[in-house]
């Protein structure tokens, strides 16, 4: 799991390791939410990692990672993570984990779009020591309809994807659709023919998109205000 946190011009990310475990993964949340970080979605190792082996951490560009290794065990209480600063330079973050014989186990690449807009800042919210703003009311597609300038400012290719895969199994858009869109390749515009999509097939097809994006990113959710609502019958 990663999360990410802006602080100024300085990047805090938080990677943690540990075996699938549900409750450690709710731990870990509830740690994270106070800090005003963002999950950020990560792709998987391409082979399971064994217990009680250790790993290593390598981020080019970041000014330190704490701790050096980590060792992979079980736990009771809230899991390992390597935590790396960087100085915000408006670049893609690489990262790389190697394993006891120093052999890469997995990459990522969080690029800039991500990390700059679907991280959850307090001071880029709602202003430093300002009141956090209250959710928005109406129905789905009137909060959406509110919102879509800054769902496409913010949403980032990890969320949009999800988005079409998730209205596409809840049968709000068809394959042919979902084709026509996943082959954009800028993320604004992709951004907006979504939303713009969704907006057209009305109420129900609306509150099935607020849904899935509170279960992609709840950070993202907080930032524009909008609730989860009851799918129409």
């Amino acid at each position: 799991m990663l999360y990410l946190t802006v602080k100024r011009e300085t990047l805090i990310s938080r990677l943690y390791l540990f075996p699938w475990n549900p409750g450690q993964i709710q731990a870990v949340e509830q740690q994270e939410k106070p800090q005003g970080s963002s999950r950020i979605l990560i792709s998987r190792p391409e082979q399971s990692f064994k217990l009680n082996s250790s790993f290593r951490l390598n981020i080019p560009c970041s000014t330190a990672i704490n701790p050096q290794k980590i060792h992979l065990i079980q736990r009771d209480t809230t899991p390992s993570f390597f935590r790396a600063v960087v100085k915000m330079t408006a670049i893609d973050i690489e990262m790389e984990l190697f394993n006891d014989d120093e052999r890469t186990v997995w990459k990522e690449k969080v690029s800039q779009d991500e990390y700059i807009t679907d991280t959850c800042s307090t001071s880029a919210v709602s202003g430093a020591g300002g009141p956090a703003k209250s959710s928005l009311t109406g129905s789905a597609e009137q909060q959406l309809r509110s919102v879509r300038t800054e769902f496409v400012k913010r949403a980032s290719r990890a969320v949009l994807d999800g988005l079409l895969d998730g209205l596409l199994q809840h049968t709000v858009i068809n394959q042919e659709e979902m084709e026509s869109v996943k082959v954009i390749a800028e993320r604004a515009e992709k951004a907006r023919d979504i939303i713009d999509m969704v907006l057209r097939k009305g109420t129900e097809s609306c509150s099935r998109m607020i849904n899935l994006l509170g279960e992609l990113d709840h950070c993202l959710c907080s930032q524009l205000q909008i609730n989860s609502v009851g799918v129409p019958t």
